[in-house]
């Protein structure tokens, strides 16, 4: 079985590959489709988002595609920065740009009142346009200053209290195997792999 995962992060197609391979899933990422057009994210939700990138791909190349959309949701700001992580501080805004945002917008939350989650939601589409929805939810508090070098975006400043570490403090398989995105790409595997069966 071949499919197509509508990135163009390395990083995030070199996680997947691996797990998939193990499966006997051959993966091909965006670089392989170099005349496909970017799919702008303009959904009010993760799912819009991430149906919007696999329909399109999967139309475009005729094959089945898994597409994601995840970011940071913090109870005190009423589910904010949600569908705009990426880009909480402006359009070109950078990690620190946003975790900065991020601080001024909890400088009058107490500690206890600091409750988020990272919230990713996986999408697997036909060409025909039938769509599997899979989600991941990782729960922690947003610290008041950035501790860790290891992660991106947001970890520095998301803590785990059950580990009594940020996301950047973690090493990267932990990371990998209790994140949102790996709670979601689980499900999915366990869907195709039902798939696979029930097809063979």
């Amino acid at each position: 079985m071949e499919l197509v995962i509508a990135t163009r992060n390395a990083g995030k197609l070199r996680e997947i590959r691996r797990l998939f391979e193990e499966v006997g899933i051959a993966v091909l990422g965006l670089e392989s489709f170099p005349e496909l057009p970017e799919v702008e994210e303009d959904g009010e939700t993760f799912a819009a988002n991430a149906v919007k990138k696999a329909q399109t791909v999967a139309r475009l190349t005729g094959r089945p595609v898994l597409a994601d959309d995840s970011g940071l949701e913090v109870e005190a700001l009423n589910g904010a920065p949600g569908v705009y992580s990426a880009r909480f501080a402006g359009a070109g805004a950078g990690d620190e740009d946003n975790n900065r945002k991020l601080l001024a917008e909890l400088a009058r939350i107490p500690a206890a009142h600091r409750q988020a989650a990272f919230h990713c939601v996986m999408a697997y589409c036909l060409p025909g346009g039938d769509c599997t929805l899979f989600d991941g939810r990782l729960a922690g508090t947003i610290l008041e200053a950035p501790r860790g070098e290891k992660g991106f975006g947001y970890d520095p400043l998301f803590f785990l209290p059950e580990f009594g570490k940020t996301l950047a403090e973690l090493p990267l398989d932990v990371k990998n195997r209790i994140s949102h995105r790996g709670q979601a790409l689980r499900k999915v595997l366990v869907f195709l792999r039902e798939k696979s069966r029930t097809q063979g």
